[in-house]
């Protein structure tokens, strides 16, 4: 209620901002090209703030459970980004609004092309920052969600591709891989009954040509819940990076009737997760 209410406070004082500003600290004087001291990197990183939570856990109880829990979602923000695009009424203001949630090139993008790209984070966003840290609540409890949240913003911090990360990074984004595999695929269930159902085959064979092994699945079933073609090449670094688009045969282009109703397909979905966690959480 917390989130939907008030949303993600935007403050450097934010448990995630706090816990970005020690780990960017603690990579300032640990950091090696190998893989071997970004795990370690990686274990000291989350370790040391995953203790103080325990031990304010056993100290405060529920009402600092409830604020863990707050902090490891991000439900109200991650629409609001998405809103503002879909919103946009010029290719400028379309154009800026994206660069905020996407790391492509935006500058040559068509008003499609930005809400075809702001959907994509919708669809793998719900599964990183709302599905995500509810099932490894429901595993877990808090502690278990703000462990996920720490896990996601490392590899969103280190996880790149690039020279300077690709060794030391490699523990940050496979630890991310493995907390999302789950996630991702019931993320991609949920939009599934929420929207036009679909063969889970289908979803399958186009989710194993995406280049992440997890954000496909909620892209994929994003594309046949809304019937909306997305995907596609996509500019980075000034460089054309080839894509498949993903959708049924037919989907319809990412005009603004149909971004607006993959956008409720993604809400009713996430409320369903809620619905769900709920259930469970009452039941046990």
């Amino acid at each position: 209620m917390l989130e939907w209410l008030i949303g993600d406070p935007q403050s450097r004082f934010h448990p995630v901002a706090i816990f970005g500003s020690w780990a960017n600290w603690c990579e300032s004087f640990l950091y090696a090209d190998q893989r071997r001291r970004g795990l370690v990197t990686w274990l000291f990183v989350i370790t040391v703030p995953l203790s103080l939570l325990w031990i304010a856990h056993n100290l405060i109880g529920w009402p600092f459970d409830v604020l863990l829990l707050w902090a490891s979602i991000g439900w109200k923000s991650l629409f609001q980004h998405v809103r503002t695009v879909l919103a946009a009424t010029t290719e400028n203001e379309a154009r800026l609004a994206v660069s905020k949630i996407v790391s492509r090139d935006t500058e040559r993008m068509s008003q499609q092309d930005a809400r075809s790209a702001a959907l994509e984070s919708l669809a793998e966003n719900a599964s990183d920052a709302v599905v995500a840290p509810l099932f490894w609540f429901l595993l877990l409890g808090p502690i278990g969600a703000a462990c996920y949240r720490m896990v996601n913003t490392l590899d969103a911090m280190w996880g790149y591709r690039n020279q300077h990360y690709l060794s030391f990074g490699w523990c940050a984004a496979k630890m991310d891989d493995i907390a999302n595999w789950i996630p991702a695929r019931l993320t991609a269930r949920l939009m599934l009954w929420t929207g036009k159902p679909a063969k889970w085959a289908d979803i399958k064979l186009q989710a194993k040509t995406h280049a992440s092994p997890n954000a496909g699945w909620p892209e994929v079933a994003l594309t046949y819940a809304a019937d909306v073609r997305l995907g596609g090449p996509v500019l980075r670094d000034g460089i054309e990076v080839p894509r498949p688009y993903y959708g049924p045969e037919h989907a319809r282009e990412a005009d603004d009737i149909t971004a607006f109703e993959a956008l409720s397909v993604v809400h009713n979905s996430l409320f369903l997760a809620t619905a769900m966690t709920l259930g469970v959480t009452f039941v046990f």
